[in-house]
């Protein structure tokens, strides 16, 4: 088939990239020229592991082309992907000024019939908003379905390769069979393909997204009464894994969840119930408890020097929202420097792929370290903000021979507290005794 995506950003070259990987004819469009030729001299705009080598396959093979036109990158196609970002509004709402930008592009552009698909994160009711927008602006036939993203950064392209379901919003049998057919080289396993009408596939992504930050949020809810009662949250969460109606995901305390998913669809979900006059105290709750639960950690890092903060250097590992991706947005890290930072302490960090977009953002107010090891050369503390694989196995004595004052507070309880109590550190997690 021949397809056209709006958006180059996480999903847009995930879902391109993965189209024209299975064949098919895929042309990314991007109206930022830089962006598209970086992309072509093979400098990807995000990390993402696994994407940089089936972008540049793709472009070697001719099966993925870059535009910043609209109206060449839509030309003769029968599949139009909607892929721009909906990010939140001052008032919590999804900002849809990218996709109203996008689909007013995509309306004058057409040049026969085509299938635009909302890929995009968007509220309940939008794309029959695509639907009579396109209707104005073009004479052609189309059609509209909504088919929303369950992409994890860090897992993304795995996610889309082989996804866990698919779902698509239509009321059109023939056009539902042409998505069914697309699809269907990912499913072969046996995942299922789940239609729907067009208003409950785009709940389902807020819905998704509500249940995992609910889980998460209840976890630390959870973790802070055992560390209120000296119970060891770890012993508990086995306990819960164990339930099938529970399983084992979503099931760890930590600093908080952020990124550019659950943060933002948990607020934007809450606001639609209220535009209908219906209250949402569970989403309100779970965003409550979400910002409640960092300032916690940063209450316990500043209580823990006082004063003499203004004196100190902090060491941080991690600085992405979550392991595998270089994407700070609403990361728990950048709360706690911004804690440090406003109390007069100094702070080293390293992340690593994040360290530019760190830079980029606090530039000189933060020292970025190259390597893990170096963040901590004279530190008067470490904080374990972000889970990523290298930080699981450390060198204890290597770290206590470079540190002033050994002591660990770990956002994400990578260490057994008895090891790290042998190796001479304090220890402070979540929900855990401390050592």
């Amino acid at each position: 088939m021949r397809i056209a995506i709006i958006g180059t950003g996480y999903v847009g070259l995930v879902v391109g990239t993965g189209l024209a990987e299975n064949g098919h004819w895929v042309t990314c469009v991007d109206e930022d020229p830089s962006k598209i030729e970086k992309l072509r001299e093979g400098k990807m705009p995000f990390y993402e592991p696994g994407l940089e080598e089936l972008v540049m396959h793709n472009i070697e093979e001719e099966r993925l082309c870059l535009a910043t036109d609209i109206a060449e990158g839509v030309a003769d196609k029968l599949l139009i992907f909607l892929c721009v970002g909906t990010p939140s509004g001052p008032d919590g709402a999804a900002d849809m000024t990218q996709l109203d930008n996008a689909v007013d592009a995509v309306g004058r552009a057409l040049s026969g019939y085509a299938i635009i698909v909302v890929k995009s994160t968007v509220p309940i009711g939008t794309t029959e908003r695509v639907r009579e927008r396109v209707a104005e602006l073009t004479s052609h036939p189309f059609d509209v379905v909504a088919n929303p993203e369950f992409l994890k950064e860090g897992a993304a392209v795995d996610d889309f390769l082989r996804p866990d379901r698919v779902i698509v919003g239509c009321e059109d049998i023939r056009v539902l069979e042409i998505m069914r057919e697309l699809y269907a080289p990912f499913l072969r396993t046996g995942k299922p393909f789940i239609a729907m009408n067009i208003r409950s596939a785009e709940l389902a992504k807020y819905a998704a997204n509500a249940m995992l930050a609910a889980r998460i949020s209840l976890m630390n809810e959870l973790a802070n009464i055992a560390d209120a009662y000296g119970v060891d949250i770890t012993r508990v969460r086995e306990a819960l894994m164990a339930d099938s109606r529970l399983g084992s995901t979503y099931l760890f305390p930590g600093l908080a969840f952020g990124g550019s998913c659950l943060p933002k669809d948990v607020i934007a979900a809450s606001r639609m119930a209220k535009d209908k006059a219906l209250s949402t105290p569970v989403l309100d709750g779970v965003s409550a408890t979400n910002k409640a639960q960092l300032q916690r950690f940063n209450d316990r890092l500043l209580r823990h020097y006082g004063p003499a903060i203004s004196e100190k250097r902090i060491a941080i590992w991690g600085g992405s929202f979550k392991p595998r991706t270089d994407d700070i947005r609403e990361a728990p890290a950048l709360g706690v420097i911004d804690a440090l930072l406003e109390a007069g302490g100094q702070v080293n960090i390293y992340d690593p792929v994040a360290g530019p977009n760190l830079k980029a953002l606090y530039g000189d107010r933060i020292t970025v370290a190259p390597k893990m090891y170096a963040c901590l050369e004279e530190t008067d503390g470490l904080v374990i903000a972000t889970e990523w694989r290298e930080f699981h196995r450390p060198d204890f004595d290597r770290m206590a021979g470079m540190m002033r004052e050994t002591v660990i507070f770990d956002g994400r309880n990578l260490y057994n507290p008895k090891v790290i109590a042998e190796a001479g550190f304090r220890y402070f997690s979540i929900g855990r005794p401390d050592v």
